[in-house]
């Protein structure tokens, strides 16, 4: 028998920041197949101003200026620190936080349409999320 597997993706983003939800679906459960996750999933994805991003790049980060995406993690674990899985045995991976004004910047800057940017910003934040960092 088959396990069942829900992906469920929380997304929030304000009337004024015109997103395809289905589009950001589709690829954070794309990346997810992609990387053999098992089990029910649930990943929040919030398109936010860049006053907003500013705030939270300035709190998280001590850089006072916006950024294009962050990614907050609900399962990174510290050192000395032990993991409890939840009792419902749902992986909340956490959030990803896209700057809608950022995304039309790059996106005009690279030519591309708004929406493929934000999947690809999202993309970066859930690699974020799974362990994958650069530097």
């Amino acid at each position: 028998m088959l396990e069942a597997k829900m992906v469920n993706v929380l997304i929030k983003s304000e009337s004024r920041y015109p997103v395809s939800r289905t589009l950001i679906r589709e690829i954070v459960e794309k990346i997810l197949s992609d990387k053999k996750m098992k089990g029910d999933i649930e990943v929040s994805v919030n398109i936010v101003g860049d006053r907003l991003m500013k705030t939270l790049n300035k709190k998280y980060r001590n850089l006072d200026t916006a950024t294009d995406v962050l990614s907050f993690s609900q399962t990174e674990i510290k050192k000395d620190a032990f993991f409890v899985n939840p009792p419902d045995e749902i992986l909340r991976l956490g959030d990803i936080v896209v700057s809608y004004p950022q995304a039309i910047e790059a996106a005009v800057e690279e030519e591309k349409m708004v929406d493929q940017k934000i999947s690809e910003l999202v993309e970066h934040g859930l690699l974020h999320l799974l362990g994958y960092h650069h530097e």
